[in-house]
């Protein structure tokens, strides 16, 4: 299996690992507030890999196993998958609709799969200290990974309130909003290949530039 250079393993690693954090279902169920979700979440997934890195390297089949798992039970790709296509949604068959959620759902099993294992990270740390959410079916959770070599990239989770159930709806990290960038990559590509819906869906593949990532933006 051959890596990414140290920095691009860095920033790439980073990215999956904080989405499969927003991943893991850390039985929701019995969570009693968004933010003890993502400290379950947290919790669970280190327990889960830490030490295996090496392991998971060498046998992506069951990494992306364990991913395909804890996607399925939080994660609500219709909806997810409706917000990345944006305006193009509405006018999309409904065939093309679900094949574009199945790709996308794909698409991030493969990436998380692949990235997972190669993140240089200190601690993850969910912040103490959360702003009060100004919607009860709307919190925003703050957080923060703290890479190997003393960087530390702020992250912030989104999640909704559905079915008595909090789901994570976006990620923004160090700035970034990744569902606006996921969304924005859409549109491009739709005009790029003239609307043509299926050569879009057929050819995504989500980026996010390595020097964008380390320099942040604004969500």
């Amino acid at each position: 299996m051959t890596l990414p250079s140290p920095f691009a393993r860095c920033r790439t690693g980073l990215l999956v690992l904080v989405l499969m954090l927003a991943a893991l279902p850390a039985l929701a169920q019995e969570a009693t507030s968004p933010e003890q979700l993502i400290r379950d979440s947290v919790n669970q997934l280190m327990s889960r890999i830490e030490g295996r890195e090496s392991y998971f390297a060498e046998h992506t089949e069951e990494l992306e196993a364990i991913v395909d798992d804890s996607l399925a039970d939080i994660a609500d790709f219709r909806y997810i998958g409706a917000s990345v296509m944006g305006r193009y949604f509405r006018n999309a068959t409904p065939e093309q609709r679900s094949r574009f959620v199945e790709t996308f759902r794909q698409t991030l099993i493969d990436t998380y799969a692949k990235g997972l294992v190669t993140f240089d990270y200190r601690e993850v740390r969910v912040l103490d200290n959360q702003d009060a959410s100004r919607y009860e079916d709307q919190a925003s959770v703050a957080m923060e990974v703290v890479a190997n070599d003393g960087a530390v990239y702020p992250v912030s989770y989104t999640l909704r309130l559905d079915d008595d159930q909090w789901q994570v709806v976006n990620v923004i990290v160090n700035g970034i909003n990744l569902g606006l960038t996921f969304r924005n990559q859409f549109d491009e590509a739709m005009r790029a290949q003239n609307r043509d819906y299926d050569a879009v869906i057929q050819g995504w593949a989500p980026e996010l530039e390595v020097e964008e990532l380390e320099q942040g933006g604004q969500g």
